[in-house]
């Protein structure tokens, strides 16, 4: 299992790095298009606003896989081991029904309904749902995350 969570680690994490890149590239091209072009571009705004929900979701599930999110832990450090174990479990068990009722059956249902209804991006003209994908799709890494991680 742990050869497996390796692998995702470095799959996210070059993902998230190509996301940022893309999204550095493409605000370039929006300032550049802006001020040196008499055409300012009119698909980058709303591509950045993307790749920004994107990488603000999908980063959150790998920074939280790796435990580097912001915690605040005064008080269970202050407590006994037997404390600090349930507090673990406790916080671990909520992450995981949160991701998963909030972002897997919560965001697959978004993710439907805006299939159902067809919804595109006015400028970009893709499908929505393929925007909110990463939703669901972050769940099932946090879910993921959180299943291994108490297997350490």
């Amino acid at each position: 299992m742990k050869k497996i969570r390796t692998q995702v680690d470095a799959f996210v994490g070059k993902l998230l790095v190509l996301i940022l890149g893309v999204m550095v590239i493409n605000v370039l091209w929006q300032v550049f298009s802006r001020y040196f072009t008499d055409s300012p571009s009119s698909f980058t705004d709303e591509l950045a606003r993307y790749l920004m929900i994107w990488l603000g979701i999908l980063g959150a599930a790998y920074v939280g896989g790796r435990n580097e999110h912001v915690a605040i832990d005064f008080f269970a450090k202050k407590s006994s081991p037997k404390v600090q174990k349930w507090l673990k479990r406790f916080i671990t068990f909520s992450i995981s029904a949160f991701a998963f009722f909030g972002f897997v059956v919560g965001g697959g249902r978004l993710v439907y309904i805006t299939m159902k209804l067809q919804q595109y991006s006015p400028s970009l003209h893709i499908p929505l749902a393929l925007v909110y994908s990463i939703v669901p799709l972050s769940g099932v890494l946090i879910v993921f995350y959180k299943i291994t991680q108490s297997k350490e």
